[in-house]
């Protein structure tokens, strides 16, 4: 794991932690209080929905990290070694500039979300789309980290007569 996977691995690590935490306890709590004392947190229900998108987001970085997304690879098992490595480095970069294009959208966007504010926290819209922005940057590494591993290993021949190993999930 090189350091730019490692970074990205522990940002979203942590994120997923925290984030995961909080709205627990923020749960709990709001249910403990409306079953106890008939009253809850104004708040409470708030701070769930701005966390969660830094939970999705760090998982969905995550599992890119580990390679733990559904693939479908019947197509690039057919097609010879050299090709399979060419259309990994091409795939990649087209994912890596996609990821990219869709950051510096929501880069742009930022300043128009920002006036929008949530009802009793008053937090802004900017905060979950920075959210976003910041997955989708991560997302951009790990496919240009893909890309240069796959231009950066040699295309190994498989036997005629062997089954591909299917990669087992990173749970």
């Amino acid at each position: 794991m090189n350091l730019i996977e490692w970074a990205v691995v522990g940002v979203c690590r942590v994120l997923l932690w925290i984030s995961t935490s909080v709205i627990f306890i923020i749960l709990v709590a709001n249910t403990v209080l409306r079953y106890a004392t008939g009253t809850s947190l104004q708040w409470a229900n708030e701070v769930p929905e701005l966390l969660f998108p830094w939970l999705v987001m760090s998982g969905v970085v995550l599992a890119a990290a580990y390679g733990a997304h559904i693939t479908t690879s019947f197509l690039m098992d057919a097609v010879p070694p050299a090709l399979r490595r060419w259309a990994a480095i091409g795939s990649w970069l087209v994912v890596a500039a996609l990821y990219g294009t869709l950051a510096r959208a929501t880069f742009q966007m930022l300043e128009i979300v920002h006036d929008e504010k949530s009802p009793i926290l008053q937090v802004p819209g900017s905060l979950t789309y920075g959210c976003v922005m910041g997955g989708l940057v991560m997302l951009a590494l790990l496919a240009l980290k893909s890309a240069w591993n796959a231009w950066a290993t040699p295309p190994v021949p498989s036997a005629p007569d062997a089954e591909t190993a299917v990669p087992e999930a990173h749970w």
